[in-house]
C-alpha cells in the first residue's frame, strides 16, 4: 500500500494491490483509493483515463464536507430502540411491496448503510441510528427494493422515484451525514 499525489489536480491518492481482475477507483471514505491487480503497472494511465471523474467525485465530497457543518447527529438513540424501529419499519414496508425478508441483521459497516443480499438478507449498518428518521427509512426502502431489482440501474431507481421523488437529494444527505459519522462518531470510539 502506498501513497502518491496527483501533481496536476493536487489530490492524494492510496494504492492497494490485490487479487482482483481489473483495476478500479474508489472514493467510500471521502479519499481516493486505486484497487490494483498485483502485477498492474499503468497506474497513470488509469489516473489520466478518469481524471474527470476524479475532479468530479472530489468537487462533490468537499461540497458534502461544507453541507456537513449544518447537520446534525443525533445521538441519543439506544440500538434496542434503533432496532425495534427498523424491524417495525421494515414489516411496513414489506407489506406495501409485497414481499419477503429471510432475516435482519445489524453491524457496523465500514462503506455501507445498509445491504440485502441474494438470499433476502437484509444488514442494517448501526451507525445508521444517528440518522433522522427520513433517511433511516430511505436506506430501508432502498435495500428492499434490492428484493425486486439487484444492480443500481435505470429500472432500480425508477422503482425508487415511485416512493421517494427526490431520491437523489437522500442520497446526497446520506452521503453527507456519512462524513459527520466519519468525523464524528468513529473519532470518538477511536478515543
Amino acid at each position: 500500500m502506498t501513497t502518491n499525489k496527483i501533481i496536476n489536480i493536487g489530490i492524494n491518492y492510496e494504492t492497494i494491490y490485490r487479487n482482483v481482475k481489473y483495476p478500479r477507483l474508489e472514493f467510500k471514505t471521502g479519499s481516493l483509493i486505486l484497487i490494483l491487480p498485483k502485477k498492474y503497472k499503468n497506474e497513470e494511465k488509469l489516473i489520466r483515463k478518469h481524471e474527470t471523474w476524479i475532479l468530479r467525485k472530489k468537487s462533490f465530497i468537499l461540497e458534502a464536507l461544507k453541507n456537513s457543518e449544518n447537520k446534525k447527529l443525533i445521538m441519543n438513540v439506544n440500538q434496542k430502540e434503533f432496532e425495534k424501529l427498523v424491524k417495525s419499519k421494515i414489516e411496513e414496508l414489506l407489506k406495501e411491496e409485497k414481499e419477503k425478508i429471510s432475516k435482519i441483521f445489524f453491524k457496523k459497516m465500514k462503506s455501507k448503510w445498509a445491504s440485502c443480499s441474494s438470499k433476502g438478507n437484509i444488514t442494517i449498518n448501526s451507525f445508521l441510528k444517528y440518522l433522522p428518521k427520513n433517511l433511516i427509512e430511505y436506506v430501508l426502502y432502498h435495500e428492499l427494493i434490492h428484493l425486486k431489482e439487484k444492480k443500481h440501474n435505470e429500472n432500480f431507481w425508477r422503482l425508487i422515484s415511485r416512493k421517494y421523488t427526490n431520491y437523489e437529494e437522500m442520497e446526497k444527505d446520506l452521503f453527507i451525514y456519512w462524513f459527520l459519522i466519519q468525523k464524528q462518531v468513529l473519532k470518538q470510539s477511536l478515543l
